[in-house]
């Protein structure tokens, strides 16, 4: 519980540590035939973000059932936690394809970090504001002069501010739903899909949500990769992406069982509770197929050049992402999805 909203601060952390160095499936007979990328399969290093949990079902269901395998590849998952500094091992080569979010993946671009972001693992982050169901604000304006519980470095934070002329005091965030369970007027930050479970095992109840996408801040949550490694290695990396996707579609609509086994394996803290509780979260909220007209399991993976575009401009205009410094053709690409 304590140590699943220090992700929240961990991404941060991981770009300034960089900046201190220097530094669906689609329908149609091309998109099913994969072949082996090679005879000898190719090896793939992949950095989580944070400890295996249902966030990363189509990563372990892919390995589980053999999907990654069968498109001829080896592919190794390697955890990560508050201090998994994906970034960093993906400039450095330690790892090839990780998993990260998107604010802070342009940040790290803007850092002349070598990597490019080549798909969706979520629709929207689940970053959200967290409140009992009893509180009686209900819209964005309504937080002016109320004391919320967040990162400081969350860069909605601003966002909020600027659009809605508001203000609020800032309570660092602790990494833990202690308080939120005893304050009724407690507004939290939290990753949505898990901080709930852990508040109701507390003694809490169900939280409302404020979601940061209804106010116009739309991040993804990422496939980030290396570029270098990329334009060496493009029918890997299509290869792997494929049989991504084909994990979360298979998690999402099938048995999850085979990727909990292998999260149980790689994070002895998960339960069979807790991670049907986080898959029905994404599921229900439709997180990784999205929620729009174009929903659907065909989304799966997908990203666009105009939710970047429109991401880069909001940050520039909050004077977090220096103006012309990062251009959608360096933060992400199309070009190995299926």
């Amino acid at each position: 519980m304590k140590t699943h909203l220090a992700r929240l601060l961990a991404p941060a952390v991981a770009c300034l540590v960089l900046a201190a160095c220097g530094k669906k499936e689609p329908a149609g007979p091309s998109a099913d035939a994969t072949p082996a990328v090679s005879a000898k399969p190719a090896k793939i290093v992949v950095q989580l973000d944070w400890v295996a949990e249902p966030e990363h079902g189509g990563f372990y269901q892919a390995q589980a059932k053999g999907f990654f395998k069968d498109a001829g590849l080896d592919v190794e998952i390697i955890p990560g936690g508050p201090n998994a500094f994906v970034m960093q091992k993906l400039a450095t080569n330690q790892a090839q394809i990780g998993q990260g979010d998107s604010t802070n993946t342009l940040l790290a671009i803007s850092q002349d970090i070598p990597v490019t972001q080549i798909a969706a693992v979520f629709q929207n982050d689940p970053s959200v504001f967290m409140l009992h169901d009893g509180n009686p604000v209900t819209r964005f304006e309504q937080l002016d002069g109320k004391t919320v519980m967040a990162r400081p470095e969350w860069a909605f934070l601003p966002y909020l501010k600027k659009k809605y002329g508001i203000d609020f005091k800032l309570v660092p965030q602790n990494y833990s739903v202690a308080n939120f369970v005893a304050d009724k007027d407690l507004i939290q930050q939290g990753y949505y899909i898990a901080e709930p479970y852990h508040i109701i095992k507390a003694g809490g109840t169900m939280p409302r949500f404020l979601y940061a996408w209804d106010a116009g801040f739309d991040a993804y949550a990422v496939l980030v990769a290396n570029k270098a490694w990329l334009a060496a290695h493009p029918t890997e990396a299509r290869a792997f992406v494929k049989a991504y996707i084909k994990g979360w579609n298979d998690y999402l609509t099938n048995d999850p069982a085979p990727a909990h086994a292998l999260m149980k394996q790689a994070n002895a803290n998960n339960t069979d509770e807790f991670m049907l509780f986080s898959r029905k979260m994404i599921i229900d909220e439709k997180l990784v197929i999205g929620r729009g007209p174009d929903g659907g399991p065909a989304n799966t993976g997908r990203i666009t050049r105009e939710r970047f575009q429109t991401q880069i401009n909001q940050l520039e205009e909050l004077a977090i992402l220096p103006k012309g410094k990062v251009t959608v053709d360096q933060a992400m690409t199309t070009d190995y999805l299926p």
